[in-house]
């Protein structure tokens, strides 16, 4: 009988580990997973006319948008499970990079609907502590050996890459307009 409600028991908890592996996973890949969307989601409604200018909305949106509310968010609430992500030790800081990051979020999801010059504005801004935050990232890396998921990984590559392919296709975008 103990045997059997064993049983019972442990496929829920390995199907409850694997879940929370899952969601694990998905979290952390989250930045990747929403580059990816914002590129097929472009892609979807292709329309010769003002190609750049959606790529940058999308871009916006998601992997910029998302993903700074996503961060904030764990910066703001859940500080513990950022700095360990990040190898850093919990720190009052913690909420104020988190209020940065949901203001570049709301601000580069508002751009999805707006404006080139709002996206221009939004651009700037999260470029500027985008890469500014890959910066430190190198830092930590070259004086602190900090090699962390959330400090050398997919948030370092993701640094890089979304503010550079924002700024190149609002170029991009405001030469179509003049041209």
């Amino acid at each position: 009988m103990l045997l059997e409600a064993r049983r019972l028991v442990e496929p829920r908890a390995e199907g409850e580990e694997m879940i929370g592996q899952t969601i694990a996973f998905a979290v952390r890949n989250l930045p990747a997973a929403l580059f990816v969307a914002a590129l097929v989601f472009a892609a979807a409604r292709s329309t010769p006319r003002n190609a750049a200018e959606r790529y940058l909305g999308w871009i916006l949106l998601l992997p910029i948008g998302v993903t700074g509310l996503w961060a904030g968010a764990f910066h703001v609430f859940f500080p513990a499970t950022a700095a360990a992500h990040i190898g850093w030790q919990v720190s009052p800081f913690q909420f104020e990079v988190g209020m940065a990051d949901l203001a570049i979020g709301v601000t580069a999801c508002l751009a999805f609907w707006r404006d080139l010059s709002f996206k221009a504005a939004a651009v700037c801004a999260a470029s500027i502590f985008l890469l500014g935050d890959a910066v430190g990232h190198v830092r930590e890396m070259m004086v602190a050996g900090n090699f962390a998921p959330g400090n050398a990984g997919l948030p370092f590559y993701m640094d890089i890459i979304c503010p550079v392919l924002a700024i190149c296709l609002l170029v991009i975008a405001m030469r179509q307009r003049v041209g």
